[in-house]
């Protein structure tokens, strides 16, 4: 297959996903599970989010592509992946919140608000339900209401709903991305800084020219590190 066409393909693929980034696909986000569907290696019924109607629509694009036989189509999801159910929504306790801000770095979407210190808050109409927010919570204050009756699966979803969530996704990574070089060229006028008042001293003992070698030492394997990350980014 020609790599546009494996584009295409992951392309349609992920659109047929939810995009709730929950990862209990067992792959880092939605995309990352619909490269390996394209590739063949994972079989199309571990998607708790999109249920069955979410099988029948990822088989439906991979039946084309692949023999028929090359899976086998489970009617229910992969049970390691999770049960399909009703689209939930975190909803967090004030009273035991104590402002750890470890939910909102797991929360994939950027659905929850708040500061360090101070009680955070989830945005119902961005949250997807991922339940990722909840293993790091210290103080079990994060409850998943279900929000769809018995509504499950696609049916408790909608396209709107998986754009919205998608560029939500995209635009955390690009946000994070920002912060991260922000912080890296904090660090490196930091570090150019403390690097001229070494160049400045004129140590006048062989142990304080040492002392002096060493610290330039440090200093530069501190740069060259960041400028590897960047590079290899």
């Amino acid at each position: 297959m020609k790599i546009d066409q494996l584009n295409q393909l992951i392309d349609c693929l992920e659109d047929a996903l939810p995009q709730t980034q929950c990862t209990k696909c067992a792959y880092p986000d939605c995309r990352g599970y619909a490269n390996a569907l394209a590739s063949g290696e994972v079989l199309p019924n571990r998607c708790p989010p999109g249920g069955i109607d979410g099988i029948l629509r990822l088989s439906q694009i991979l039946e084309p592509i692949f023999p028929h036989d090359a899976f086998e189509l489970h009617p229910t999801i992969d049970p390691e992946c999770g049960l399909e159910r009703p689209r939930p929504v975190a909803l967090i306790d004030p009273k035991a919140c104590i402002g750890c801000t470890l939910c909102i770095q797991a929360c994939p979407v950027d659905a929850i608000v708040g500061a360090s210190k101070q009680m955070h808050v989830v945005l119902s109409d961005w949250c997807t339900g991922c339940d990722l927010c909840i293993p790091p919570c210290p103080v079990d204050c994060i409850t998943m209401i279900d929000v769809t009756a018995n509504q499950t699966g696609w049916d408790a979803w909608s396209t709107e709903l998986a754009d919205i969530a998608r560029a939500r996704y995209h635009a955390r990574d690009i946000r994070l991305d920002r912060e991260e070089r922000d912080n890296d060229a904090r660090l490196a006028k930091k570090a150019n800084a403390k690097l001229a008042v070494i160049n400045a001293e004129n140590p006048s003992s062989e142990e304080a020219k040492k002392e002096q070698e060493r610290k330039r030492a440090i200093i530069a394997a501190a740069m060259a590190r960041v400028q590897q990350k960047n590079h290899g980014s």
